[in-house]
């Protein structure tokens, strides 16, 4: 369906859970945030339904977040059902691949049609320092056990931050000439959990300045997203910006964002919030009454901002990344 801007909404993402195995420092403060307690948390059958509902709307492509989606109990089930709803055409996943080398097999046979997986840094300490308790192997492990199940493109997102991980632009660059995967470099984006970390914004033109080359990619994958790709010479992979402060996509947003707590999203910078809950409603036989999600999902797509208002180090938007959905 088309928002009142004439934008034509086709992608959900939708937050499974609002905890994390991590605690990324541009996601959440040291110390962590409460999880929202398991009656706040929408059940599977609640988010199936909501799906069911999108794609009568004419949404057909769904994304899976949390928090970090794969420590929710029955993902891989839940992967299959979503899968097997008529009208879903694309089926993905953000993940941060800690435990992707025991579930990328499974996930992959349910359905899964492509994982994004989260890496800042390639440094093993440096790494550490970033998600405050990951372990770079168990990423990496994640990456492979992808790679072997047979998913493709493999796109690994890097937030890029003047400080920290800058230096390792090139680094990323030649993984991407190496191996098919899309690296994509986004430009850090202010939430209030990440307001006084030490690093600093850059922009995807000053990264673009470091690497000579670049070749830009047109036709159909060109179009397969908000991430502007390149590619070099005798590059496997390709080379992705996603610049949401330093250019604009909102006049081309086809996405709204589901919480975990049943909020629908308009805008990832808005506070502007619809409560899908009152609508989630169960018959006697188990059934919902779809009729009335629909009509929910649309009055809330109707309301959708014309545009963020983004600036560097502002933070617009009073939820902490993990409690939104990557």
């Amino acid at each position: 369906m088309k928002d009142s801007y004439g934008r034509e909404i086709n992608y959900m993402r939708i937050s499974i859970t609002d905890k994390c195995n991590y605690r990324c420092k541009y996601c959440m403060p040291e110390e962590g945030i409460p999880d929202l307690g398991h009656d706040q948390i929408l059940r599977y059958e609640e988010l199936e339904a909501i799906v069911r509902a999108s794609v009568e709307l004419g949404i057909h492509k769904f994304r899976l977040t949390g928090g970090e989606p794969l420590v929710r109990k029955g993902i891989v089930d839940f992967v299959g059902r979503l899968k097997s709803i008529p009208g879903v055409e694309e089926l993905t996943m953000t993940t941060n691949g800690a435990l992707l080398g025991a579930l990328a097999k499974p996930l992959r046979d349910a359905g899964l049609d492509r994982v994004n997986i989260s890496l800042d840094s390639l440094k093993h300490k440096r790494f550490k320092e970033i998600t405050r308790c990951g372990d770079l192997k168990d990423v990496l492990a994640g990456i492979e056990a992808s790679t072997k199940a047979g998913f493709s493109p493999i796109k690994l997102n890097v937030v890029t931050m003047k400080g920290f991980n800058d230096d390792e632009i090139m680094d990323f660059v030649q993984l991407a000439k190496e191996e098919p995967f899309e690296v994509r470099f986004i430009e850090l984006m202010p939430f209030n959990g990440n307001k006084d970390i030490d690093y600093g914004y850059i922009s995807s033109e000053e990264i673009m300045a470091k690497i000579p080359n670049l070749i830009a990619v047109k036709g159909p994958i060109s179009d397969s997203g908000v991430a502007q790709l390149y590619s070099l010479p005798g590059s496997k992979g390709y080379i992705g910006f996603i610049s949401p402060l330093s250019h604009c996509f909102c006049p081309d947003c086809n996405k709204v964002r589901i919480t975990s707590d049943g909020k629908l999203k308009t805008c990832l910078h808005s506070n502007n919030e619809h409560d899908l809950k009152p609508a989630l409603i169960e018959k006697a036989n188990g059934d919902f009454h779809i009729e009335k999600i629909k009509s929910s999902i649309r009055d809330a797509i109707m309301g959708k901002e014309e545009c963020h208002h983004l600036e560097p180090g502002k933070a617009t938007v009073e939820r902490n990344m993990n409690k939104i959905g990557g």
